[in-house]
């Protein structure tokens, strides 16, 4: 398997299973699973109200900018390691993400700030997982 389809097989895996870990802690604190994926509309339009076009609207950031975390993550990985660095990798995305870059960003930095943290580290480890079994399978 070339690098380019295993970066593109681990970031839609990252991306789809990333958001798991706030939308279970926010459903158990009864809250609203959406308000990650409608900040990240606000940013974009930030004069919208309408729930169902913010998420429309931040989808494919966030299928963007998964895909390219997992190019870098794809690269930079070592082989026999990834879903460890993968772990590590998620938590650096975050420090840039949501330390740095997300106080740019009123609707980001208003977001519940562990669920995040562990959305970035879920999305790392799964990408690590998946880059793992392909670079297995690709030897195989």
């Amino acid at each position: 398997m070339r690098r380019s389809s295993q970066a593109l097989a681990a970031g839609v895996a990252g991306a789809v299973l990333s958001g798991l870990p706030s939308t279970v802690w926010t459903l158990l604190e009864g809250g609203d699973p959406a308000e990650g994926g409608r900040a990240l509309g606000k940013v974009l339009l930030p004069r919208e109200e309408r729930t169902l076009v913010l998420l429309a609207a931040g989808a494919p950031v966030h299928g963007a900018l998964s895909l390219g975390w997992a190019a870098v993550l794809t690269a930079v990985l070592p082989a026999g390691r990834e879903p460890l660095w993968g772990l590590a990798g998620g938590l650096g995305i975050a420090a840039l993400d949501l330390a740095v870059l997300g106080r740019l960003f009123p609707p980001i930095a208003a977001l519940p700030q562990g669920r995040q943290w562990a959305d970035h580290a879920a999305f790392g480890l799964t990408v690590g997982l998946v880059l793992a079994k392909c670079r297995v399978c690709a030897r195989s």
